[in-house]
């Protein structure tokens, strides 16, 4: 499941240029068009990559409001409902079963504060939701980012393969 140098350099390439394609990224890299298409495939295939769909900037479209709400949910019914639940309200981005004082973690998005009550009242009304924490973000530091970790499990990769 590890990924080497050149599964790096491929994910690098379309990370820093995603319009470069496949005959672009294999000229930048100095490989053949069918070594960088059949390492795609192969990690489209392992889950390396998901998806080559375009990135949405939620505030470019309206959204400016980022926020995190810890939900404790009714036990004994499993996440499944709650989730159903969360799924069917768009400014849901996404959700995380997680450990400590909730259970549910997700992230949500707004127009401005008064629609983000909005949003929040729409995910507590279900009654498998027992208590909602929020927390607005006020700055993104660090945006969501995946180059670093393939850079760093190609790295550990070659250290596995010149000790093994």
């Amino acid at each position: 499941m590890s990924i080497d140098d050149l599964d790096a350099l491929i994910l690098t390439t379309f990370t820093d240029d995603p319009q470069v394609g496949v005959l672009g990224a294999a000229r930048a890299i100095g490989v053949a068009r069918g070594t960088v298409q059949a390492r795609l495939d192969r990690m489209q295939q392992r889950g390396v990559v998901r998806t080559f769909a375009p990135q949405v900037d939620p505030a470019a479209v309206g959204y400016p409001v980022t926020a995190f709400i810890t939900l404790e949910i009714r036990q004994g019914r499993g996440h499944d409902p709650v989730v159903a639940h969360l799924s069917a309200i768009p400014e849901v981005l996404e959700a995380h079963t997680i450990t400590g004082t909730g259970d549910l973690m997700i992230r949500v998005v707004a127009r401005d504060n008064a629609d983000l009550q909005r949003v929040i009242d729409r995910v507590v009304d279900d009654g498998h939701v027992l208590r909602a924490s929020t927390v607005i973000a006020l700055a993104r530091q660090i945006a969501y980012r995946t180059l670093p970790l393939v850079q760093a499990a190609a790295e550990g990769s070659a250290q596995r393969g010149r000790q093994g």
